[in-house]
């Protein structure tokens, strides 16, 4: 008897082990979710409270300074670029209005082409291979799923994985910026700035890593990257077969905290929740000088909105560019609540506002003109993955209707507002960044910068005067594109200017010798087509890079 059972039970073991072995991404990606709910339950909302100024306005003439960061927000996707969004009928009237109400740099540079080391620069002002923050943490779960994927994917551009450094990465939370750096917070509430983070981080939250740490008083932080739980009455999705996308999915939670507290349900629409909140420290701080980094995780994937913001764009054709572009609104949107809370207090005019992009559009969610004119993408160091929206508003101080080609950078950020806030920095011989208020003022009539550097492990490049080189080290693949008559980096022209080429080779080895090694090692190396997005075929002939982190 026993024997017959047997001689049932083993094929049945065996072909459920097949099938589980077969669709264990699918099986990690639903069970993740789950098991990070029962570790990390998540309690319903829980009401914030922020700290309050005083009642009766400061004899401080200090401006305001806010700094709103979206993150992955493609070139074309601000109406003053190009004449509109998406396929060309979505406007971005907020943000197109600030712009107009100060500075539009059409030459605004990402510090990288992924958020974590532009983050870094942005708060330290600095070149984040600097101090070694030369890759983007990534959770172990995401890893896994990243490499599983990789050993289903027959693609001929598939990615490139070191299992041994995989697995001897440090911590997720560990992944973070070195603690010695001073932050542009720090600098602020020093000087006796009341400090605000709201969003996303990705700077790392151990051993005095996390924003608390780094100089803000109060923080509502981003955990979970849900704009809304998937099954939300008030939400619509859309999905993508990518790497990336399907990553994103199985890490899935709707959750934050605040002050490091416990973890909570947001009570509405991600990017609406963190401009009401926005909104909360504006009031509560309007009699003293304040510092709000409001830092959106607008518009990166999942990509989610508001069934109201998609049903605004039932004339454009496909699903996905209906939600990324409702997506767009409701950031937009949020921009406009900021400055309209500001002109309600009468603070308006006295407030300096900072509005730019973390990197350009992402290649996964298989939107093709998302960085128009642009090549390139998120990932890579061609245009598209490293030209951003970069717009400075400041009504007392700066003259509205301003639009600079002028080459400008994250780091100049730091610098650009302890001068505003009359701090005279103590790192500031040590900054790569510049004041960016002389130029704007036309107070000098240089150029913010003659050289700038990008570098991610095997995909480098440097823009030196009008010439750009790129290089994917590995691949020996190496582009050169003279930037007085080629922007758009449509013509390679290295075998036509080998002494150019030379030149800013010679450069980029200079830079790579005075930057630190990187703090956690690069674990993969995924390939970037350079003219398609993910998901569409390799075809003979299609240039791409590769990039580690």
């Amino acid at each position: 008897m026993m024997r017959k059972k047997l001689t049932y039970f083993l094929p049945v073991l065996l072909i459920s082990g097949i099938l589980i072995w077969e669709y264990k991404v699918n099986i990690l990606i639903w069970s993740i979710p789950k098991i990070a709910y029962f570790i990390m339950p998540i309690q319903e909302n829980i009401p914030t409270s922020w700290s309050k100024g005083p009642e009766v306005a400061l004899q401080d003439d200090r401006p305001n300074i806010i700094l709103i960061l979206a993150d992955d927000m493609g070139y074309n996707d601000i109406s003053m670029h190009n004449g509109g969004a998406a396929d060309g009928t979505l406007q971005t009237p907020h943000i197109d209005s600030l712009a107009k109400s100060g500075i539009l740099f059409s030459r605004g540079y990402a510090a990288n082409a992924t958020c974590a080391p532009s983050r870094a620069s942005i708060m330290t002002g600095k070149y984040p291979t600097r101090f070694g923050y030369e890759f983007t943490p990534v959770p172990a779960t995401g890893r896994l799923i990243m490499q599983w994927l990789a050993d289903e994917d027959d693609a001929e551009l598939r990615a490139r994985i070191d299992r041994e450094v995989a697995a001897n990465i440090p911590p997720y939370m560990e992944q973070g910026m070195p603690t010695e750096q001073i932050t542009v917070a720090e600098l602020l509430r020093d000087a006796g700035y009341y400090t605000a983070h709201i969003g996303k981080w990705h700077l790392g939250n151990a051993y005095g890593m996390d924003p608390l740490s780094q100089g803000f008083q109060d923080s509502l932080q981003m955990v979970g990257p849900l704009y809304l739980p998937e099954d939300h009455p008030d939400v619509i999705n859309a999905k993508f077969n990518t790497r990336i996308d399907r990553m994103i999915w199985g890490i899935g939670q709707y959750s934050a905290n605040f002050n490091g507290g416990d973890l909570f349900a947001p009570d509405k629409y991600l990017t609406d929740y963190y401009t009401d909140e926005a909104l909360k420290v504006i009031e509560n701080n309007k009699n003293r000088p304040f510092f709000l980094y409001l830092s959106h995780w607008a518009i990166h994937n999942p990509l989610q909105a508001l069934r109201s913001d998609v049903e605004q764009m039932s004339h454009m054709d496909g699903h996905n560019l209906q939600v990324y572009s409702g997506m767009i609104a409701a950031l937009d949107r949020s921009v406009g609540k900021v400055v309209q809370k500001l002109k309600d207090l009468d603070i308006y005019g006295k407030t300096l506002i900072i509005f730019t992009s973390d990197n350009g559009g992402a290649n996964y969610i298989e939107l093709d003109d998302i960085n128009k004119p642009y090549r390139g993408w998120k990932i890579s160091f061609f245009e598209g993955g490293i030209r951003v929206p970069y717009i400075v508003s400041w009504p007392d101080q700066i003259d509205p209707g301003q639009k600079s080609e002028s080459i400008v950078h994250h780091f100049d950020i730091l610098p650009t507002i302890t001068s505003a806030a009359g701090i005279k920095s103590p790192i500031e011989t040590s900054l790569d960044g510049v004041n960016l208020l002389p130029y704007i003022k036309k107070e000098v009539d240089t150029q913010p910068h003659k050289t700038l550097f990008w570098r991610s492990g095997n995909h480098q490049s440097v823009l030196h005067e009008d010439w750009k080189y790129i290089v994917s080290k590995k691949e020996n693949f190496q582009w050169l594109f003279d930037t007085s008559v080629d922007q758009e980096e449509k013509n390679n022209v290295i075998d036509s200017h080998p002494e150019k080429a030379q030149l800013l080779k010679e450069l980029l080895v200079k830079f790579n010798s005075e930057q630190s090694d990187p703090l956690f090692p690069s674990a993969f190396e995924i390939s970037t087509m350079v003219d398609k997005y993910d998901g569409e075929e390799y075809e003979e002939g299609d240039e791409y890079i590769y990039w580690s982190n």
